[in-house]
């Protein structure tokens, strides 16, 4: 059995975990990418003497990062420091102060009393039972795979489903709590990682609220590509090989195996395959229609996550009014959230995102220079050029201006945009997506695309499409619980 070839198809976190997990254990894994460096979303862009974050910016959940190194004997302490950010973040608000989200979650005390008597009190039991949620939902559920409803029905695991809200929205959820717009919509922040809002995600999901008011927000001195810089020397000390600028181009099966890939040079055999790229692409555009488990239909139903429009600019000189991360929630999010999940179309009045890492990290720019990240979320699938995107460019830009009370835009040095079309051409996401499936209840678990695959023995799914759902820390699980499953029906 450890003789068998091992391949993995992209070198996103999930691909890296993936290919680790499996080389620990003796196999020979070779990875192959398609584009000439690692890291899929979480990439890197050098300019300039700028160091952009291309894709994630949030170090959350460290406890599931530590659990995941300790399983190769190291943890993050080994590859990069990790700095608690305080504040963990600023939003910006139409016509009040800024609230700085402290890291000691007792500074929102006065805050939230001038707005609610007793949210304070209620924000305790609120984060008593989010911290529950977190424990069970982090643990045995994100962890165990559901194939099908019998899988999700066994006893204690039902038990506890009960207990995570499952069947009722985070909106309803933090209704029961409390009343004021600002606390509500502070609390509904952070399933925005999961690809939806308040309204439609599960209440389960107020695991993110401790994820974020307990467990605190992190950054990696060096920037977020620090942790696939860790994984792939963990990757390679576990002796994983890369092939980059290598994209497979098809795939062969035979009698319910894959044997071969194909790339546009060659067939290279394997004995299995995690799939680590974008699930929609290998599913429909490189296994033969017979070995599909599903159709366009299918994935035209899908709640989608969002895409996003990106922007990476260096500015010279300081900007002062900005922190780490900051959220501009200055317009109505009901109304952006229609225009990316009912009626999908570019929104007039777009809530953002400004990430300033070298607030925090003066390695990611030049000396007296900023580093500034700006993301707009957007439906996906929306037609994409840059005319589209210098007009967001300069409303951003606008607010972002009118909010801080001095000029950028004459100070940028370096400027370049990500949008719908380029996910589509650098990682074959699915109509453009940036985070995979939204965590709906009707696309949690067994609801999801399957992690392995029924018709074909040797062929598991890993990412943010498939089990446990977006953002990192999941997508770093859903590796290493596609490793561990395929080691299992290997060894049957």
């Amino acid at each position: 059995m450890k003789n068998n070839k091992i391949s993995i198809i992209g070198s996103g976190i999930a691909g890296l975990v993936a290919a680790a997990t499996m080389a620990q254990q003796g196999f020979s894994v070779t990875v192959f990418e398609k584009n000439q460096l690692p890291g899929g979303r979480v990439r890197q862009l050098i300019q300039d003497g700028f160091v952009f974050d291309m894709g994630p910016s949030w170090y959350w959940m460290p406890d599931v990062f530590e659990g995941l190194y300790q399983q190769f004997g190291h943890s993050s302490s080994d590859f990069y420091e990790l700095v608690r950010l305080n504040p963990s973040y600023t939003v910006f608000w139409n016509n009040d102060e800024p609230l700085r989200v402290p890291a000691n979650v007792e500074e929102l005390q006065s805050w939230m009393e001038k707005r609610e008597t007793d949210s304070f009190k209620k924000l305790h039991r609120f984060l008593e039972e989010a911290q529950v949620k977190y424990q069970l939902g982090m643990g045995d559920f994100a962890q165990r795979a559901h194939f099908r409803l019998t899988d999700f029905l066994d006893p204690g695991l039902l038990r506890n489903a009960m207990r995570l809200n499952m069947f009722t929205t985070m909106h309803k959820h933090l209704k029961k709590y409390f009343k004021d717009p600002q606390i509500i919509t502070l609390l509904s922040f952070p399933v925005l990682f999961l690809g939806g809002t308040a309204r439609q995600i599960p209440a389960l999901y107020s695991l993110m609220n401790y994820a974020d008011l307990e467990l605190g927000t992190w950054y990696p001195m060096g920037g977020m590509y620090k942790i696939i810089e860790a994984w792939m020397e963990i990757a390679a000390g576990q002796g994983v090989s890369f092939n980059f600028g290598e994209e497979i181009s098809g795939i062969e099966v035979s009698s319910k195996q894959v044997t071969s890939l194909l790339t546009p040079k060659r067939s290279v055999p394997t004995d299995a395959l995690i799939a680590a790229g974008d699930y929609h692409h290998i599913e429909q555009d490189l296994l033969p229609k017979q070995w599909r488990l599903y159709d366009e239909h299918y994935w035209n139903k899908r709640t989608l996550a969002p895409s996003s429009l990106l922007y990476y600019v260096g500015v010279k000189g300081k900007i002062a009014g900005l922190t780490h991360h900051n959220l501009f929630f200055d317009e109505d999010l009901d109304r952006h959230a229609d225009v990316i999940y009912n009626h999908p179309s570019w929104p007039e009045k777009p809530l953002f995102y400004a990430c300033c890492p070298s607030q925090t990290d003066p390695c990611v720019a030049p000396e007296g220079h900023e580093n500034l990240f700006l993301l707009i979320p957007v439906a996906p699938g929306l037609p994409d050029d840059e005319q589209i995107h210098e007009h967001y460019y300069q409303l951003v830009m606008d607010r972002m201006e009118r909010h801080l009370g001095e000029d950028i835009r004459s100070r940028v040095v370096y400027r370049t945009s990500f949008g719908v079309r380029d996910f589509q051409r650098e990682y074959h996401s699915y109509r453009g997506n940036a985070y995979g499936l939204a965590n709906t209840l009707k696309q949690t678990a067994f609801m999801k695309p399957s992690m392995r695959h029924r018709k074909i023995k040797n062929l598991m799914f890993a990412g943010q499409l498939t089990m446990p759902g977006p953002g990192l820390p999941p997508s770093m699980l859903s590796g290493n619980m596609a490793a561990r499953m395929l080691i299992k029906s290997l060894a049957s």
